[in-house]
């Protein structure tokens, strides 16, 4: 069975590129999420007023990597402190957030931290 996580911790590339290279993760794709416009453009979104961040849905075998790993991940690929930034990237896009999609993802999501 396969399960998904979604993950918003700044500039999709990059973080995209970060989770693909996980044993255990099928596939990775970007998007938006978070905010009030269905469908937003890059553009809409590049303004702020949807209030979308740039996302990563990683679709993984729970078998071969655990969500938990996934978070981990999650907290070491980003700087979850510079609020709407990572490095050069600047926007309510870029802000760290965890989407669950379960209540078993919502619970390890809130239990997890920086270390």
């Amino acid at each position: 069975m396969m399960a998904i996580a979604t993950f918003a911790a700044g500039c999709f590339w990059g973080v995209e590129l970060t989770f693909s290279k996980i044993p255990g993760v099928l596939s990775t794709q970007v998007g938006y999420m978070g905010g009030h416009v269905d469908s937003p453009s890059y553009e809409q979104v590049c303004t702020g007023e949807t209030y979308h961040a740039e996302v990563v849905q990683v679709e993984f075998d729970p078998e071969q990597v655990a969500y938990e790993a996934l978070l981990t991940t999650f907290w070491q690929c980003h700087n979850p402190t510079t609020k709407n930034r990572q490095g050069p990237d600047v926007g309510t896009q870029y802000r760290s957030a965890i989407f669950y999609h379960d209540e078993s993802q919502r619970v390890l999501a809130e239990q997890s931290d920086l270390s």
